[in-house]
């Protein structure tokens, strides 16, 4: 831990670099704050990046919410885990100087499905979300207006051995329950990143600088 509260990594937006909301990058099961920081830069060059590293540990690799199985979790773990993290999101962009009202999630596999917990639950924490390979963690929709105005991309694989098809759909109706503006893009894919995630991302945010 650090006085923050999780251990991360921090790169402020380059000078010489075109205005770009900042992202907050959240690895999958046995990742570290490190693994997408070349992604981030790759989708948007002018962003600055917080990355904190997960501190649940499933036999020694690094998750943000422990669970009882695959695909089975403790609404009440992963709620905990999901306040915990918003807050060290608050305390850190207030650190770094972050503008939180323009701060993007990019989350992968257990980043992304935390990301999404934590539109459901805190909503405020988060401008917008781009998830790659989510899965449904906490079927339950967001408040009613509580995600108008914010922006999210599920980017799903169609060869995705873990997450069940119907998923990102699902995921899709529990945001829009709250107002949000939801894009659904299918990866030729399994459940690691490809090609054309990169492409989708890089779109997205190009939409959401405007």
């Amino acid at each position: 831990m650090t006085p923050l509260g999780y251990h991360h990594r921090f790169e402020a937006a380059p000078a010489d670099a075109p205005v770009a909301p900042p992202l907050l990058l959240l690895h999958g099961t046995g990742g570290n704050e490190n693994d997408l920081i070349t992604f981030g830069r790759r989708i948007s060059p002018g962003s600055a990046l917080l990355s904190p590293r997960g501190d649940v540990s499933e036999h020694g690799a690094r998750r943000f919410f422990a669970r009882l199985a695959e695909g089975v979790f403790d609404p009440a773990e992963v709620t905990r885990r999901t306040y915990a993290l918003a807050d060290f999101v608050i305390a850190a962009t207030a650190h770094y100087g972050i503008d939180r009202t323009r701060l993007i999630a990019v989350g992968l596999s257990n980043g992304a499905n935390i990301a999404a917990t934590m539109l459901q639950l805190r909503p405020d924490t988060l401008a917008g979300a781009i998830l790659l390979r989510p899965m449904v963690v906490l079927d339950q929709p967001a408040p009613a207006g509580s995600l108008t105005g914010k922006r999210v991309l599920i980017a799903s694989g169609n060869a995705d051995p873990i997450v069940p098809q119907d998923h990102p759909s699902h995921l899709a109706a529990l945001l829009q329950a709250g107002g949000a503006n939801v894009t659904i893009h299918t990866a030729s894919a399994g459940h690691n990143l490809a090609a054309a995630d990169l492409s989708a991302s890089q779109h997205f945010l190009s939409q959401t600088a405007k």
